[in-house]
């Protein structure tokens, strides 16, 4: 585990730990506010998002940023990241190697930023950090708590550029992480 922000930094810019290093243009290890309350853990970067070094900025990081603001969320208030930091080739799924790869990245993430509610964006996101026996069909929309964090699993939204009819369940879900948010910012 890495203590602060720049040994997370310095320990990644070189990295070389799963074979998604050999055709990545950039790392993307997240962005937002580093003391954020509220963090969205998505699959892995896109195209666009591995030309940029950002996460969520092609057409699903679009389609986040209308449901923010639709939301009232400042995108620049919450922290995005993903389970790998590297495109996998032709955006497939990443494998268990190339997960396990980056989990102490993301474990890190997660402490320094001591987030008190975790949006998990899709089955790849779900299964790497509550478990392998969660569905996504199942397991969206519910609230689990674990070791004081609530997280919601959600759709990814590329899934919805995929499948429409998603959109009604992802924005209900994302209301009620939008309420709960706004009752621990009171706080």
């Amino acid at each position: 585990m890495y203590e602060n922000w720049e040994e997370l930094e310095n320990s990644i810019q070189n990295c070389q730990k799963c074979k998604l290093c050999q055709n990545r243009q950039n790392i993307v290890l997240g962005q937002g506010n580093k003391e954020a309350k509220l963090m969205f853990i998505g699959e892995g970067p896109g195209a666009d998002e591995d030309i940029q070094g950002l996460p969520f900025v092609g057409k699903a990081g679009q389609l986040m940023n209308k449901a923010f603001r639709g939301l009232g969320i400042d995108r620049n208030e919450v922290y995005i990241t993903n389970i790998v930091k590297c495109r996998p080739p032709a955006n497939r799924v990443p494998e268990e190697d190339e997960a396990l790869a980056c989990l102490d990245y993301l474990r890190s993430q997660v402490m320094l930023i001591k987030p008190k509610i975790i949006v998990l964006l899709g089955s790849t996101a779900l299964k790497n950090i509550l478990g392998k026996e969660y569905g996504i069909t199942s397991s969206r929309g519910n609230w689990i708590e674990q070791k004081g964090i609530l997280y919601m699993p959600t759709w990814h939204p590329a899934a919805l550029l995929r499948d429409e009819s998603k959109k009604i369940e992802f924005w209900k879900d994302l209301k009620e992480v939008a309420k709960k948010y706004n009752e621990i910012n009171v706080k």
